[in-house]
């Protein structure tokens, strides 16, 4: 994958020019990074706090949707908030589906991951890599490769062709995904607060998916992430989750919303403890 040398100073110049757009969508993003920090050794939190921007104020969440915004003018990274699969085959391979539509191999969220994980491992050392852009861009694609439709069939763009109804709402499948599913449950359930859904999903990590943590933050290798396997499941949660009982015209309500809900719930958990776990390991 090539390496980019971007100035950050003129990146940050543009933030709070653009319009606000959607990854996981804002709050989604927030929560993963937000779970993330929570859980960083004291070496990765202290690194975390050198990289971040100084308007930050040490709140990774606060600039986690850094890289949709900045994906606008910076064209190239664009492609690396997503893999496409095959239809219908539920499966991801890196040789086959990591590339973009020029066909250039590691273009994808999955190369992206490794890339700025592997940039970030230059802390401390004198390296050409801009460390607080790759810790920016490894945060929020953490986040995308747990959103199921990030790693979805190629001909509907991981539902954004596919057009429903969210309620009333006329909407595409992905938007459902990356934003609809997390307000209605804020707005049903937590009063409309991000903390309030925050702190149930950090409930359910030390309870209910205490058993599973372990798995999750554990690559099968010594590698420092493995987004491959991240991915793997995303495309899997796609079939089995996302595009199941919601065709092009359909009409999704509660029965989708609330079986929905914790497979939602669970993505964003993954992806928090996972970047804590590669953070913790390319920090010390």
């Amino acid at each position: 994958m090539k390496c980019y040398k971007i100035q950050l100073l003129v990146t940050l110049s543009f933030i709070l020019l653009l319009p606000n757009t959607k990854g996981w969508g804002e709050d989604g993003h927030a929560i993963v990074c937000r779970i993330a920090q929570s859980r960083l050794s004291d070496s990765a939190a202290d690194a975390v706090k050198n990289l971040l921007p100084k308007y930050a104020q040490n709140d990774l969440g606060s600039v986690c949707s850094w890289a949709d915004r900045v994906r606008f003018y910076l064209h190239w990274s664009s492609a690396l908030h997503f893999a496409d699969t095959p239809d219908k085959l539920c499966n991801y391979q890196y040789d086959r589906d990591c590339k973009d539509q020029d066909g250039e191999k590691g273009r994808c969220v999955v190369g992206a991951i490794k890339n700025y994980t592997d940039q970030l491992l230059d802390y401390g050392k004198d390296t050409q890599y801009n460390l607080t852009q790759a810790l920016l861009f490894l945060s929020h694609f953490m986040g995308d490769v747990h959103q199921p439709l990030h790693v979805g069939f190629t001909s509907d763009k991981g539902g954004n062709l596919i057009n429903i109804h969210w309620y009333r709402r006329k909407q595409n499948l992905h938007h459902v995904w990356d934003v609809n599913i997390i307000e209605t449950a804020e707005e049903r359930f937590y009063d409309s607060d991000i903390n309030g859904f925050t702190k149930a999903i950090q409930e359910n990590i030390t309870k209910t998916w205490s058993d599973q943590v372990r798995g999750w933050e554990t690559c099968n290798s010594k590698e420092t992430t493995c987004p491959d396997i991240y991915a793997s499941e995303g495309i899997e949660a796609a079939c089995k989750w996302a595009y199941k009982d919601a065709p092009e015209g359909s009409v999704l309500e509660d029965d989708y919303f609330l079986s929905r809900l914790p497979e939602v719930s669970l993505r964003l958990a993954q992806g928090g403890v996972r970047l804590a776990a590669t953070l913790n390991r390319i920090f010390g």
